[in-house]
C-alpha cells in the first residue's frame, strides 16, 4: 500500500454550519417518520404490519440520509489525521449499509404480511438501485482505498470519481425518500393537518440537509 498523498484543510464552508445546524431538527423528526401512520411507534416482531412497516422509514432515513451525511461531511468536519477520518468514513457507511438491510426487510415483511406485491412502485425500484450501488460504491472504497489499497497515484486519479459517485448515490438516496414521503402521502389520503404538514417537513428538511451536505464537499 502506497504512501498517502496528503492535503491541506479546506476552510470550513458555511454549508457545514448549515447542515451542522439543522441535525438537530432532523433528529426529532426521523422518529416522526417512523410514527407518521400511528401512534405504536415500531417494532420488527409486531403482529400489526404497521409497526413493522414504520420500521423501514426510521432505518432507512437514520442510516442513507442522516448517516450517510454525516460520513460525506467527516472530512471536513472531523479534524484528525487523514487514516482516522478515512476509517470513520468507512465505518458511518457500514453502519448505513447495516441499517438499511434491516429496513428493506422490514418492508418485505411488511408487505408479506399484508398480501401486498413487492417491487411494484418506481420508489422500490430506485430504492433497490440506490442500495446496491451504496453497497459496491463501499466494497470499492474499501479494497481501493483502505485494504489492500492501490498505489498511492492510483488513489489520487481514482478519488474524484468515488467522490462523484457517493454524491450521486446520496442523492439518489434523498430522490428515494422523497418519492417515499409522496406515495405514503397518498396512501393515506392525506390532504391539510398534523401528518400532511409534518410530512412535508420532514421532506424539506431532508432536502436542505442533502444538499448542504453535498455543497460542503464540492466547494
Amino acid at each position: 500500500m502506497g504512501r498517502e498523498i496528503s492535503h491541506p484543510h479546506k476552510p470550513f464552508p458555511s454549508s457545514i454550519l448549515l447542515s451542522e445546524s439543522i441535525n438537530p431538527k432532523l433528529l426529532s423528526t426521523s422518529p416522526a417518520m417512523a410514527i407518521i401512520t400511528t401512534t405504536g411507534g415500531i417494532d420488527l416482531d409486531s403482529d400489526d404490519p404497521n409497526l413493522i412497516f414504520n420500521v423501514h422509514p426510521f432505518l432507512m432515513f437514520c442510516g442513507y440520509i442522516f448517516i450517510a451525511g454525516q460520513a460525506i461531511m467527516v472530512y471536513r468536519t472531523v479534524m484528525v489525521q487523514k487514516k482516522v477520518q478515512k476509517f470513520i468514513h468507512m465505518v458511518l457507511h457500514l453502519i448505513a449499509i447495516t441499517l438499511g438491510i434491516i429496513g428493506i426487510y422490514a418492508v418485505f415483511k411488511f408487505h408479506n404480511a399484508s398480501g401486498i406485491a413487492n417491487m411494484y412502485s418506481l420508489h422500490s425500484w430506485l430504492g433497490i438501485v440506490t442500495f446496491c450501488l451504496y453497497g459496491l460504491q463501499w466494497l470499492f472504497g474499501f479494497l481501493y482505498f483502505w485494504f489492500p489499497g492501490a498505489a498511492a497515484i492510483n488513489r489520487e486519479r481514482a478519488r474524484p470519481l468515488h467522490k462523484f459517485a457517493g454524491l450521486f448515490i446520496f442523492l439518489m438516496a434523498i430522490c428515494t425518500a422523497m418519492m417515499g414521503l409522496v406515495e405514503k402521502f397518498f396512501f393515506l389520503k392525506l390532504q391539510v393537518g398534523t401528518e400532511a404538514h409534518l410530512t412535508n417537513f420532514i421532506g424539506l428538511f431532508i432536502i436542505l440537509f442533502g444538499f448542504s451536505a453535498c455543497f460542503s464537499v464540492i466547494i
